[in-house]
């Protein structure tokens, strides 16, 4: 907790103080603990790198506190007639109750699995990043493009991650205001899609820290605000440097 409290803290600039994030840390794994006095647990989840990650981290929870036998999945990675397909909030209470249906018992080999993928997230184990992106019948069978996804997101040549050299080609592609760097970035970065706009602004403020910074923000802070905020995203701009 004390090394997600404080990464929070960094990436949002302060937008999430320690204690906050260590107060809903200690009720979110509170809540976790408890689930073993339940009959029966429904994990609802997206196949995108976020959603992927945080599955197999609360499935090695239930695992550890014996409530895994109570465990049963629905994870979708498409809709007929939602294109481009990021995750479940894009459908209507109707269409989700659709896929109730395709829920399945986690099985133990799926709970190991789990085990091992928030390990290697846990440490950002590189080499069993690798190992995981090429498995071809991964027990959660999503893993592996979302392992993928976020080896896209480690530094190249240019020591930048893709949703970076993504920002900053909208930026020079004449986008400024945030919301409309948020439209050309998404839709270039492959569905589906782990950020929202709090991860983006995260980006951007990179960029505009590096040394020398390779894009300017102008409006009436330093850094877009990535939390709660008084100000208005449309006061800011974003210009190549």
């Amino acid at each position: 907790m004390e090394a997600r409290s404080s990464f929070l803290g960094r990436t949002t600039g302060g937008g999430l103080d320690r204690k906050l994030v260590m107060d809903t840390m200690r009720k979110q794994y509170g809540r976790l603990e408890n689930l073993s006095g339940y009959d029966k647990i429904i994990l609802w989840f997206d196949a995108c790198l976020f959603d992927q990650a945080m599955l197999c981290h609360v499935l090695n929870c239930l695992n550890l506190v014996q409530a895994g036998g109570k465990t049963e999945l629905i994870c979708v990675d498409s809709f007929p007639g939602i294109l481009p397909y990021n995750g479940l909030g894009q459908l209507s209470p109707e269409q989700a109750f659709s896929v109730y249906g395709t829920r399945q018992k986690v099985s133990a080999e799926e709970f190991s699995f789990a085990s091992r993928v928030d390990r290697a997230f846990a440490i950002q184990d590189m080499e069993e990043f690798s190992r995981l992106a090429r498995m071809e019948k991964a027990p959660i069978p999503w893993v592996p493009d979302a392992v993928r996804r976020w080896l896209e997101e480690q530094p190249d040549s240019s020591g930048l991650g893709k949703l970076q050299r993504l920002a900053i080609q909208a930026v020079k592609n004449g986008k400024k205001h945030p919301s409309d760097i948020l439209k050309e970035v998404a839709s270039k970065d492959t569905p589906p899609r782990y950020w929202g706009d709090t991860t983006l602004w995260s980006k951007i403020n990179s960029l505009a820290e590096k040394t020398p910074p390779l894009v300017s923000i102008k409006g009436p802070a330093d850094r877009l605000p990535q939390w709660t905020t008084s100000f208005g995203m449309d006061e800011f701009s974003i210009f190549p440097s």
